[in-house]
């Protein structure tokens, strides 16, 4: 998958902070019953938005982030961890040294096949991973529009292309397991906007576009709060 996509979001890494939610309470509360969550790597951990979460569990989290501005975000809002540099690849921890690994929004930018190797390498006999995505709930008529803005900009349709197959077929893990987490915020338009703004997509494309994109986006918000309906959609599996 192409850099300018993967790299994207150190050009947004205040923005994302900002207007990026969490992930749905319940889905963290399956996480926490069908995983150990002793000692937990966050692969991907951008500005720590699932680290906080798995932190409020009693989990002790070793976060891995490659981006250097998402990594001093980070540090900024959760100052008790250092967040590492390094990617899914080449994960800079020893062999068995953690109980479970997490991956949230990003494990579509992996080569995954390389990923689910070193997840396995650094995984604990009885360990397993749990890999989160957020989508905007596209049966809401405002979120449906929405995707199509952002949509309108994707090379193609990035989140689970390709993922379920490759989880589903390795011999790596088993147990694996697919739950679907609905949940909702209330923001003001302007985080919307900047929500948007901070999607791989928009954040890469060019400035007229980006422009054009938010400009639609800002005329189907409004000015007042909006209702932000979302999935947190989880895949879990065991190691073997």
């Amino acid at each position: 998958m192409s850099d300018r996509y993967r790299l994207s979001f150190d050009a947004v890494a205040d923005v994302y902070e900002r207007s990026r939610p969490q992930y749905a309470h319940a889905g963290l509360a399956w996480i926490a019953e069908r995983l150990p969550l002793h000692r937990v790597l966050d692969l991907g951990a951008g500005t720590g938005k699932l680290t906080r979460q798995l932190v409020a569990l009693g989990a002790e989290v070793v976060a891995v982030e490659p981006g250097e501005e998402m990594r001093a975000v980070f540090r900024r809002v959760l100052p008790g961890i250092e967040p590492l540099e390094g990617s899914a690849e080449a994960i800079p921890l020893a062999a068995a040294s953690v109980d479970t690994v997490t991956v949230g929004q990003a494990f579509h930018w992996f080569r995954l096949e390389e990923a689910l190797r070193e997840m396995h390498r650094v995984l604990r006999p009885g360990g397993g991973y749990a890999l989160l995505w957020n989508e905007w709930d596209d049966e809401d008529p405002l979120m449906h529009a929405l995707n199509d803005v952002v949509d309108a900009l994707r090379p193609h349709r990035a989140v689970f292309d390709g993922a379920r197959e490759t989880l589903e077929e390795s011999t790596l893990f088993r147990g694996y397991e697919e739950r679907a987490f609905r949940h909702a915020e209330e923001l003001p338009a302007g985080v919307v906007v900047e929500r948007v703004s901070s999607v791989s997509a928009v954040s890469a494309a060019s400035r007229a576009e980006r422009e054009r994109a938010l400009a639609e986006v800002r005329e189907l918000v409004g000015s007042g709060a909006v209702r932000f309906p979302m999935v947190t959609t989880i895949f879990v599996a065991d190691r073997v």
